[in-house]
């Protein structure tokens, strides 16, 4: 499944500037708000959930080079975040349901963790 499915299908919304979406096939993924557990335990091209929308999700989603960050619970990057994100080539989404549900989701989708 690749990005652009996932964010219809899980109606996200996209922060970022658009990229082709259709491209980027996520092979996991991984959620916390902690940052150094993101850093241990994330992967490059995984999608990261969480409820953090500060500036520093940019910087550890573009060392990891994640395939996207999905923000829940209607927490909303401010613009110098987004305009990092633009910056670093870092997607961010956004949804109004929780960290929970989309995860959910996710693995309805089969979004899982590589064998």
């Amino acid at each position: 499944m690749n990005l652009q499915q996932i964010i219809e299908q899980l109606d996200l919304t996209v922060l970022t500037e658009p990229r082709d979406f259709v491209s980027i096939q996520p092979i996991g993924g991984y959620s916390s708000d902690l940052l150094s557990c993101v850093m241990a335990g994330a992967k490059g091209n995984y999608i990261w959930v969480t409820l953090q929308s500060h500036l520093n999700i940019v910087a550890v989603a573009g060392l990891l080079e994640v395939a996207a960050v999905v923000v829940t619970e209607n927490a909303q990057p401010d613009a110098a975040t987004i305009a990092k994100a633009n910056e670093q080539g870092v997607t961010l989404l956004s949804t109004p349901k929780s960290t929970y549900e989309i995860n959910g989701r996710l693995w309805e989708l089969g979004v899982r963790l590589p064998a």
